[in-house]
């Protein structure tokens, strides 16, 4: 594989509205139409944010746009996708978003 390769979806707005207390490398749940449209670019987090259900980190308003070749399966542009991390960061993250009102939201996007 070809170094230097690297794609990067950011949410440029983050930046300004939010503070960032922490921040968190996790992988996400995409099926392979949806990772062909992320390399080519076709991805916005601009509105995208994360939210808890049944112990599970979800990101919602994430939209990869179809991918034009894709002849297997419909996927909606905005489905909610699964943030893949490890149980003790799932837990303290919760805590953190009852407790102190905080939250938490997608800034970068990578494929390497």
């Amino acid at each position: 594989m070809a170094q230097g390769n690297n794609i990067q979806i950011l949410n440029r707005k983050a930046k300004f509205e939010f503070e960032f207390v922490e921040e968190y490398v996790a992988g996400i749940q995409l099926f392979g139409a949806e990772v062909k449209s992320i390399r080519a670019g076709r991805a916005n987090l601009a509105d995208a944010f994360c939210y808890f259900k049944k112990g599970e980190l979800y990101v919602k308003n994430f939209h990869i746009s179809d991918y034009k070749y894709n002849t297997i399966q419909e996927l909606h542009p905005m489905r909610e996708r699964k943030l893949l991390l490890k149980k003790r960061e799932l837990r303290k993250l919760n805590k953190s978003v009852k407790e102190k009102g905080l939250t938490i939201v997608p800034y970068k996007v990578f494929i390497n």
